[in-house]
């Protein structure tokens, strides 16, 4: 399954290359500020986009993802004198008398500190990395849809709740981020031949066993080990990647959600030992993958098959 991905975040490519208008309303429905609401998990990538704003709405977006910058910079903030406070303690106590306490206090305080001032400097650099444009389950993405023949780009959950399905199922069956071609007919039917969308990806990560990877067997009681592999298209370019995507409306609110598709791996993908691997379909199919029509899946199905043809290469993830 593909756990992880570097997505397409620069909204003025996105919309330029692939014909597609910015839902600005539901980014600002995302980022709003509503009563017990959370800050939404997304990439720095994201939140950046919108910088430099013209429109009035864009700009107001930009003054809602400022506020939970302050927000959450003023909590990381107190976070740090907290844990500083810890650490001092600890290393009073352990200077006094060491003990197993003291020790642990030491070691959790250092690493709290540590996770507290990277975020804020994360927060508060203003150059792009390459990681501040990745997803993980429970992110939020850019994903292409389309709304009365119209491309549309609206932010997404990378992990789809069906709107059948109850909040709770997001930690019952977390795996909902992909959604299995064998399964498209059976779980995901709400969605498969109703709500297509694409994420745009520059590569994606794969947790693959150790010994896979290099082509053994396991050794007499070794345990199996993991390895993280980052799959890049050579040359490099975007890939389209096949996701079903779904409303959700309950009582915890409204949900744009979405999981990406995977089917048996290609050659490059199966020879470092994983069984899985997400779809990139072809520019050329994106309108009739984005419009699909629900009596006439086997349409769909030759989309998947007919993907886009891509060398892949792959490197262990630092």
């Amino acid at each position: 399954m593909c756990y992880s991905a570097q997505i397409r975040a620069d909204y003025t490519k996105l919309v330029r290359e692939y014909g597609a208008m910015m839902s600005l309303d539901e980014f600002a429905q995302l980022y709003a500020h509503d009563a017990g609401k959370q800050r939404p998990k997304t990439p720095k990538a994201m939140d950046d986009g919108f910088a430099g704003a013209r429109t009035p709405q864009g700009q107001d977006i930009v003054a809602k993802i400022q506020q939970w910058h302050a927000e959450e910079m003023q909590a990381l903030d107190e976070e740090i004198r907290v844990q500083a406070a810890r650490l001092k303690g600890a290393e009073n106590a352990l200077a006094a008398r060491p003990t197993q306490k003291a020790r642990n206090d030491l070691r959790i305080a250092g690493n709290r500190v540590e996770r507290a001032q990277a975020r804020l400097d994360d927060l508060r650099r203003t150059g792009l990395l390459p990681r501040d444009s990745r997803i993980f389950p429970g992110v939020y993405a850019p994903v292409i849809v389309s709304e009365r023949g119209q491309r549309v780009i609206k932010p997404m959950r990378y992990q789809c709740r069906l709107p059948d399905k109850p909040a709770r199922n997001d930690t019952l069956y977390p795996g909902t981020y992909n959604a299995r071609r064998d399964s498209l007919e059976t779980y995901w039917k709400p969605a498969f031949g109703h709500r297509h969308g694409v994420v745009v990806v520059q590569s994606f990560y794969e947790h693959v066993p150790r010994h896979a990877l290099e082509h053994r067997a396991l050794r007499p009681g070794e345990k199996p080990g993991n390895a993280v592999l980052e799959f890049r298209a050579q040359p490099p370019r975007d890939l389209l990647i096949a996701c079903l995507w779904s409303e959700w409306e309950g009582p915890e609110g409204r949900l744009l959600s979405f999981a990406a598709i995977t089917d048996e791996p290609p050659r490059e993908v199966a020879a470092a030992g994983h069984d899985r691997c997400i779809v990139p379909i072809r520019p050329a199919h994106l309108d009739a993958w984005l419009n699909p029509d629900p009596n006439d899946l086997a349409a769909l199905y030759r989309i998947l098959d007919d993907r886009e043809p891509v060398a892949l290469d792959y490197a262990e993830a630092a």
